[in-house]
């Protein structure tokens, strides 16, 4: 059974490492959206992408060694997991609103529409039969608010906190001190 204390406890950890985590989603995200005319820092948004579920397993490895004194269950691990997700995704979403609303300016847009519209890429969707697709999936990318954008990342982010935490959550659970018995 958690505390009141304990809870105050895990949730201030989890916002703090909530925080670490923005930070590396908007990096993530920086990374894309430079990535997109820069194939190289593409490339490292995406390997920074599968770097996330360690970086989290990192954060809770920390919280239980240094809150819990090596000692944590699944249960409270997994409550910190979702937690840490869903501090970050909502820090992630308002930093993600304020660039789409304020600093793009139809950016990735245009991004998307010259790789579609160049040689390669006509003949690439002409091949799979997919120009008309791509050509209302652009339309309908012009259309979504600035704020559609963040609630839908907010969305998969909390979502990702309760999938990724299983195993995360398995993995960094530990009922003994190692070295004790």
């Amino acid at each position: 059974m958690i505390t009141p204390a304990e809870y105050i406890q895990l949730k201030a950890f989890a916002r703090q490492d909530g925080a670490l985590l923005a930070l590396l989603w908007v990096a993530i995200f920086l990374l894309y959206i430079i990535g997109v005319s820069n194939q190289m820092l593409g490339l490292a948004a995406v390997l920074l992408l599968f770097y996330l579920p360690f970086f989290v397993g990192e954060r809770l490895k920390k919280f239980r060694d240094y809150a819990r004194e090596g000692l944590i269950s699944f249960r409270r691990g997994y409550v910190y997991t979702i937690l840490v997700f869903f501090y970050g995704g909502i820090l992630f979403a308002v930093a993600q609103y304020l660039y789409f609303a304020f600093m793009d300016n139809g950016f990735m847009l245009s991004q998307f529409s010259k790789m579609v519209m160049s040689e390669e890429g006509k003949a690439l969707l002409q091949q799979y039969g997919m120009q008309q697709m791509v050509d209302e999936s652009l339309q309908e990318m012009a259309s979504i608010r600035p704020i559609d954008y963040a609630l839908n990342m907010l969305t998969i982010n909390i979502c990702l906190g309760f999938i990724l935490g299983l195993p995360i959550s398995l993995i960094m659970q530990r009922s003994t001190v190692k070295g004790k018995k």
